[in-house]
């Protein structure tokens, strides 16, 4: 793709001017539509976009990037370990802009990357903005790697496995806070218009000064792929990602993180003093289901008393629950995230009532709205702490132990080989034991 030659790139243009700005984004519709345009590939106002992981979640984070403006967003590289999966993505993303749209996905043969190094080809492929949705184990050092070349990015949770990419990626947020780039999180409830109305009233006091938070993420197993013939270990565990710790981080970093991320924003991001908790593995069978346990259950002790209790479990023919349980001094709160139900009782009785939005749809808008307007986005602190939360209350459940807020944060234990490779044997740690799996 020929581009005109210009000793200042677009992106160090656009990431100057989001360093700059000093003035709040605003996101209404005449700030997503001052800069619709047709496209055209020398548009030097066209944001050009880079997707590292091709998996379903991969796909979804492309196919909203390419609808948050009507035509200045394209995509022009694609990368995955397995060739099989980007070029689906491909196929579905076409499939779904339909015809008059799909002149927004451009990546020609030479910007459709394989294998390990294929995150390093997307970021230098010229790009604005990637989007990261590999297994979590790879998000510490695809994020360094973006912020060094001055991109945007919208990377999806968790940010990392284990307190050493925890810190990793700490020192990779401050990096990008200071090169003024916007860094959007995959926590998607936070751009939820309902849940940003309800907890406005709840850090407005509607229900008191907080006393105890109750959350569930109780869910059906997800899917496996069986071992086929000629899959080397590294292949068989990356397509099976979600039930490894290394790759994962276990369900409850991975999945029920969302809920974490919910008392993290009710308690306004402040850390926990400690916390306990409980898991184990009793239903999951099969090879692919990895090494990861199946139900979860941790206590969080905040600063004065106040308690908070997250279950979660990954069981098939069990009830199922996502829903958040908020307790004040002189009423209580509750979101049925499933039934989109959002309530508050107590003297200051409060039902959103209000029009709903795609929150999904809405992390992309405000993340290119923020880039135009030179206000970027910055989820930085929150995202980690909220990931930092799932991953100390894995590591209490997996030793017995209690485990405080600065023993996870210094942890040295790193989940994952420490080189990545196709061929040879990769083994993996057996099931924890509390009691005797130790903390390091």
């Amino acid at each position: 793709m020929t581009r005109p030659a210009s000793p200042l790139t677009r992106r160090r243009f656009l990431a100057g001017t989001a360093a700059a700005a000093a003035t709040p984004l605003i996101l209404t519709p005449t700030t997503l539509a001052a800069s619709r345009r047709t496209i055209r590939k020398d548009d030097p106002d066209v944001l050009r976009v880079g997707l590292v992981g091709c998996g379903g979640r991969g796909t979804g984070a492309a196919l909203q990037a390419l609808s948050a403006e009507d035509g200045t967003v394209v995509l022009v590289a694609m990368g995955d370990a397995f060739a099989d999966r980007l070029d689906s993505s491909h196929a579905n993303l076409l499939n779904a802009l339909g015809q008059e749209r799909a002149g927004r996905v451009q990546v020609d043969a030479e910007h459709r990357f394989v294998g390990f190094d294929a995150f390093k080809q997307v970021m230098d492929s010229d790009i604005d903005v990637v989007l990261l949705a590999t297994p979590p184990h790879f998000r510490p050092e695809h994020l360094r790697y973006a912020v060094e070349h001055d991109l945007h990015v919208f990377t999806e949770k968790p940010m990392a496995v284990d307190g050493p990419g925890v810190r990793h990626v700490h020192e990779t947020c401050e990096l990008a806070s200071a090169k003024g780039l916007a860094l959007v999180s995959g926590f998607c409830w936070r751009s939820n218009v309902r849940h940003r109305a309800f907890y406005e009233r709840i850090h407005d006091g509607a229900i008191g000064d907080l006393r105890a938070v109750y959350s569930t993420y109780n869910a059906t197993p997800l899917g496996t792929n069986p071992r086929q013939d000629g899959w080397t270990d590294m292949e068989w565990q990356l397509r099976n990602w979600q039930h490894f710790d290394w790759l994962s981080g276990d369900h409850l970093v991975e999945q029920a993180v969302h809920s974490i991320d919910k008392q993290g924003w009710t308690f306004k991001d402040t850390p926990p003093l400690q916390c306990t908790a409980i898991g184990g593995r009793q239903a999951r069978e099969g090879a692919e289901r990895g090494n990861i346990y199946d139900h979860f259950s941790v206590t969080y002790d905040y600063p004065e008393g106040v308690k908070a209790f997250h279950m979660c479990r990954q069981m098939a023919n069990c009830s199922n629950e996502n829903s958040d349980y908020i307790y004040g001094a002189k009423g209580t709160a509750e979101i049925n995230g499933w039934a989109n139900q959002h309530i508050i009782t107590g003297p200051d009785a409060w039902r959103y009532e209000g029009p709903g939005n795609d929150m999904y749809q809405a992390e992309h808008d405000e993340l290119f709205a923020s880039i135009r307007a030179g206000s970027p986005r910055d989820d930085g602190t929150w995202m980690l702490r909220s990931t930092m939360l799932a991953i100390m209350g894995r590591m209490a459940a997996y030793t017995g132990q209690t485990i405080t807020w600065d023993q996870a944060w210094n942890s040295a234990e790193r989940l994952g080989p420490e080189t990545y490779r196709w061929d040879g044997e990769l083994s993996f740690a057996p099931v924890p034991i509390p009691g005797r799996t130790k903390f390091a």
